[in-house]
């Protein structure tokens, strides 16, 4: 590998700046459709390779090409892996965007960018490295038309030079990225790499600060975004049925479940498959399919975003009422309506827990990580039918579809909990059930699955008024008990469901509750806190909602809570405010609320 030297002050303003060693972010500016996304996963990939902690976020327009797109690599000794509004190190691709984007970057920021473009006399704070990309695309990429999307590659090359990024980890990094079947066209693409290596090492002296250096603390970690995590917990919980309506940012969920129900749900003797997916003509089609398959004793699952879960509430409010396993993933975005659909947020909680109309709540699980988003997976269908309701969990675009690393998953060797499932042989000895009777003290009844070969299997399942035999009834007294036997149930869940972590500071009287994707802007947050002004907090993350006792535990230990949550109306907050007395409630505080208070909202 070639080194180069590293001058300390920038050649315009003659500023000293210190080295700044793996704790930086590049952005890429390129459009929609240019093929940039393999490009940036190399980069990003050979910096994981070299020992540090990165994180890739990808910020694109939800047409299918050619508007602006974003991708922030944050490489972070510390470990950091939130979006960080700083932009160290740009790369500028794209003709419409590149003078904002250079007039946005603070001062000292590097940038790299298309020479035509003449980005350089727009500012003389900067860090500028012009190259000529379609000069040198042409000789490495005889077939102009591929050249556009091989041009990118070049930029690989320039970033490796410039930042002292391994080309041995490119080049590692380029061919995991195509594979075996594809050794030719990643040929072709390295050849860009090189090309754009040997310009920058003929053409360039450093001036910028930033600099990759070897560390060792991604040693045994993976690389994966949530969805496809999400889609091997489902495999592994034993999902044979999949229904779904394509929407961003939840397709790729299924997408990959697909992938994977290909090499390990195949009957070997027959070669025929032991699953079945439906793409559903809309999301109140494959919800109603689902709840069809789970009644049935089958584990399904469906994955949507927020619009899909408004057109699901009826259905929803059957397998509340009628209680009936399923899962539901929940791909959260920018809403209302279509909204911004590649955006992310964590804007359908109280929309998704109290579902439907009349008086329904579902549990929800709040998964923060790839590694989460598998074990929630698999937790999420033993609570769908130990309580034989449907379960949401709740992720977001950020967590779905952008790269993570991740600890390898653990392979699960807890038994898969069925619930309360009746057989031939029980009914025999039982002389027969009454469908919704609560035997056991915790709202749950004893279920049959259709083919139970008995005479007393039989019942009905029902949306409308119904007792414990599950026969049709208008009766209030029917109602009223059904209805708090459900609600009872759902207390019980209490007990179940994920409990939330917990770092409790003696010496702190602020704490934080956060949730999902935003755990890690509020771990952050908190070093900043404690090493810039001395505040020292404590820390807890929800993992599921309904709430455990810690949660209460938590905020009655410390004289002010502030909630951490993506969305402006403060959603998880209220549903706390929906269950803790006035003096608890008191403590609380939304960050939402302090921001919009802040802006003179």
């Amino acid at each position: 590998m070639s080194t180069i030297e590293v001058s300390p002050a920038s050649p315009r303003s003659g500023e000293f700046q210190q080295p700044v060693v793996n704790d930086f972010s590049i952005q890429v500016a390129t459009i929609n459709g240019s093929g940039s996304q393999t490009a940036n996963s190399v980069l990003m990939r050979a910096i994981f390779q070299m020992g540090v902690p990165v994180s890739g976020k990808n910020m694109f327009p939800s047409n299918i090409q050619g508007l602006p797109t974003w991708f922030t690599i944050r490489s972070s000794k510390y470990g950091y892996t939130a979006r960080k509004k700083e932009i160290d190190f740009l790369v500028a691709m794209n003709p419409e965007t590149a003078r904002e984007d250079v007039m946005k970057l603070d001062r000292g920021a590097a940038v790299v960018y298309d020479e035509p473009l003449k980005l350089d006399a727009l500012r003389s704070d900067l860090h500028f490295y012009p190259v000529p990309f379609d000069k040198l695309v042409g000789p490495v990429c005889p077939e102009a038309k591929l050249r556009k999307l091989v041009r990118n590659m070049i930029y690989d090359g320039i970033v490796a030079y410039i930042l002292s990024i391994d080309m041995e980890e490119i080049h590692r990094a380029l061919f995991k990225q195509f594979g075996k079947k594809k050794a030719k066209a990643a040929e072709l693409n390295w050849g860009a790499c090189q090309a754009g290596f040997d310009y920058a090492a003929k053409t360039f002296k450093k001036s910028d600060p930033y600099r990759v250096e070897r560390m060792n603390a991604t040693a045994g970690k993976i690389i994966i975004d949530g969805n496809a995590a999400a889609a091997l917990g489902c495999v592994f919980a034993g999902a044979t049925v999949v229904i779904w309506y394509p929407i961003t940012p939840s397709s790729s969920l299924v997408e990959s479940m697909i992938g994977y129900l290909k090499r390990f749900r195949i009957d070997k003797d027959t070669g025929k498959a032991t699953y079945a997916v439906v793409q559903a003509e809309d999301e109140l089609s494959a919800i109603g399919m689902v709840l069809g398959a789970g009644w049935a004793g089958a584990r399904s699952v469906t994955s949507t975003a927020g619009p899909g879960i408004s057109l699901m509430a009826e259905f929803v409010g059957l397998g509340y009422y009628a209680e009936i396993p399923a899962v539901i993933f929940d791909v959260q975005r920018v809403g209302p309506s279509t909204g911004l659909p590649t955006r992310t947020a964590q804007g359908d909680i109280i929309s998704t827990a109290l579902l439907s109309h009349g008086d329904t709540k579902h549990p929800l699980l709040l998964p923060c990580s790839p590694e989460e988003c598998f074990t929630m997976a698999i937790e999420a269908f033993d609570l769908a039918e130990q309580f034989q309701t449907p379960v949401f969990v709740m992720t977001d675009l950020d967590l779905g579809m952008n790269n993570w690393m991740a600890e390898p998953f653990e392979y699960p060797t807890k038994p898969l909990n069925r619930g309360k499932v009746l057989t031939a042989e029980d009914l025999e000895r039982l002389g027969g059930f009454a469908r919704y009777k609560d035997l056991d003290g915790d709202g749950v009844g004893y279920r049959t699955l259709p083919g139970t070969h008995h005479p007393q299997a039989a019942y009905f399942t029902r949306g409308s008024g119904h007792n414990e035999k599950a026969q049709y009834t208008e009766r209030e007294d029917d109602y009223v008990h059904n209805m708090d036997r459900l609600a009872h149930k759902f207390n019980v869940l209490r007990a179940h469901v994920p409990p939330p972590v917990v770092d409790d500071n003696p010496k702190a009287e602020i704490g934080f509750v956060a949730f999902g994707t935003s755990h890690y802007a509020a771990q952050e947050s908190r070093d900043q806190l404690k090493s810039e002004f001395g505040i020292e907090t404590s820390y807890l993350r929800l993992r599921a909602y309904p709430f455990t006792p810690e949660l209460l535990d938590f905020i009655r230990r410390h004289k002010r809570i502030y909630v951490i949550e993506q969305n402006r109306d403060e959603q998880m907050l209220g549903l706390m405010r929906l269950e803790f007395d006035a003096g608890d409630i008191a403590k609380l505080r939304s960050i939402t609320a302090v921001c919009r208070s802040m802006r003179g909202l």
